[in-house]
């Protein structure tokens, strides 16, 4: 390879490179200064839905995106994923409510669902086979120094600039990124020509956006057996059964149901379903709970989070290495113990858990869902050619980020009705709903009195470790779908047929 084209690929990868750390450091720096986000916009009775929005639209735009790179070339698409990441950013750096940041998160979604996947499609289509899993694999570095980094560049800035800035932070990188991609990455100009499901796309994208607003507006606004909430679930049930239908008679589904008839790719899948909801759900209600509960700042809350992320991508690496050593389904039975032995931790947590031992539990978290990572994006493609490697891959990360966008909702639902609950038989006046209550994550907190901050407190302890109980179930139920994968791992013995 010459000297020019060896920079020309330096260039090309470093430009993707940032967009990855970019889209996929966004949501830990959002979860990390979300105390301190909803202290100022208020809206503690939804902001769940700052990391849903994006989810779903992420979600929904990593099937499309995908399709039409492969229609009409992979750099129009990623730019336009970089600028709509872009805009979205700036605009949730101007939000002054909580419903606008919502809408504009929505934006940074859509962006999102275009970069990640197809920074991976380019990496296939200018690396040759033999160097493809090095350059994955720094790939997959970059996943893991967005999670350590996040929570870090996320306090910093909330504690000592101001909130709006970590998302302004974007605008540089994806600036670079886009100058990077535009001038040096050269793509062929033949592309295969692909239908597009947009039946599927929409069927399952209104399903699940049923779902999660019956899940989120149930008991709140409207009682569980209103003729809205009722709709709202009857709706998302007929949605999904036209998906399905769907994808039984289309050429080119989205989400491939014949996969699933492979024993090894259906399980490994549905584990990473599971594994999505419980991890999303401790990513966002612990730094609740460090800023709420022990009353510290944005920074501590992201310190909290660092050592869960760093023991994840220890057991990411080490999942990897075992792979060829032990099958899938062992290392993933290793990981179902620790990770149900976290979320068992921390559903011991209460008013005057010292923060040490809220550290250690985390740190079992991390390094059960770590293994998940690198094991079951393995497993998934383990028994399919190069023809089929892209649409496994996607399917299985489809899935597990509908497990992030579902257990997020409905794990943050659980919290917000247990804590509303908990403040209703308290008598506290002026504080009577979760929003008068989110005072406790702003600076407001030391002139509200000590008798009602420590009443307030304590149902928010409450709430939290009562949503943790809830986290086991679907634990369990990965654990479950771990014992149904086969005893296949990794032959290097095969690598060079």
């Amino acid at each position: 390879m010459s000297h020019t084209k060896h920079q020309r690929l330096g260039l090309i990868v470093a430009g993707l490179l940032l967009a990855i750390f970019m889209a996929s450091m966004d949501n830990t720096i959002v979860v990390t200064a979300m105390g301190t986000i909803v202290g100022d916009l208020g809206g503690l009775d939804s902001f769940v839905w700052v990391v849903s929005a994006f989810m779903v639209a992420e979600m929904a735009g990593m099937p499309i995106f995908g399709k039409l790179s492969d229609m009409y070339g992979r750099k129009r698409f990623f730019l336009f994923g970089s600028l709509m990441f872009m805009a979205g950013s700036a605009l949730c750096g101007t939000a002054t409510n909580i419903e606008q940041l919502i809408i504009y998160r929505t934006i940074q979604g859509i962006g999102g669902g275009a970069l990640i996947p197809i920074a991976f499609t380019i990496i296939f289509d200018i690396f040759p086979l033999e160097k493809r899993g090095k350059v994955s694999g720094l790939f997959g570095a970059v996943f893991g120094l967005s999670s350590i980094f996040g929570p870090l560049i996320g306090a910093y800035i909330t504690d000592h600039i101001s909130w709006h800035w970590i998302f302004y932070i974007n605008l540089p990188l994806g600036l670079i990124s886009f100058i990077l991609i535009l001038l040096f990455y050269k793509e062929a100009k033949q592309h295969e020509k692909h239908k597009i499901d947009w039946f599927g796309i929409v069927t399952l994208v209104g399903a699940v956006v049923c779902l999660m607003f019956a899940l989120e507006l149930g008991g709140q606004q409207y009682g569980w057996d209103s003729s809205v909430i009722l709709s709202l679930f009857g709706g998302s049930a007929l949605l999904f059964t036209c998906f399905f239908m769907i994808e039984r008679k289309v050429n080119e589904p989205i989400v491939s149901l014949q996969m699933f008839k492979n024993r090894l790719f259906a399980s490994s899948t549905l584990v990473g379903f599971f594994y999505g909801g419980t991890f999303i759900s401790a990513t966002i209600q612990i730094p609740i709970f460090v800023q709420g509960v022990y009353g510290e700042s944005a920074t501590n809350s992201g310190l909290v989070l660092l050592p869960m992320m760093l023991s994840s991508v220890v057991s990411a690496q080490l999942g990897g290495f075992l792979t060829t050593k032990i099958s899938y389904r062992n290392i993933m039975m290793i990981s179902g113990v620790i990770l149900i032995s976290g979320f068992s931790l921390l559903s011991t947590l209460n008013m005057e858990t010292p923060r040490l031992l809220l550290t250690l539990y985390m740190i079992v978290v991390g390094l059960g869902v770590g293994f998940s990572f690198s094991v079951l994006s393995m497993a998934a493609i383990h028994h399919f050619d190069q023809s089929q490697r892209g649409s496994a891959t996607s399917t299985s990360n489809f899935v597990r980020s509908l497990g992030m966008t579902i257990g997020a909702s409905v794990f943050g639902i659980i919290q917000k009705n247990s804590f509303s609950d908990q403040l209703s038989t308290t008598e506290m006046t002026g504080f009577s709903s979760p929003n008068d209550a989110g005072q406790i994550l702003s600076n407001a907190r030391s002139s509200i009195p000590s008798e009602i901050l420590n009443r307030i407190t304590e149902a928010l302890s409450s709430s939290i470790v009562h949503t943790f109980t809830w986290v086991i179930v679907p634990a369990s139920a990965a654990f479950l779908f771990v014992l149904l994968m086969p005893k296949d791992r990794v032959q290097l013995r095969a690598k060079n047929k």
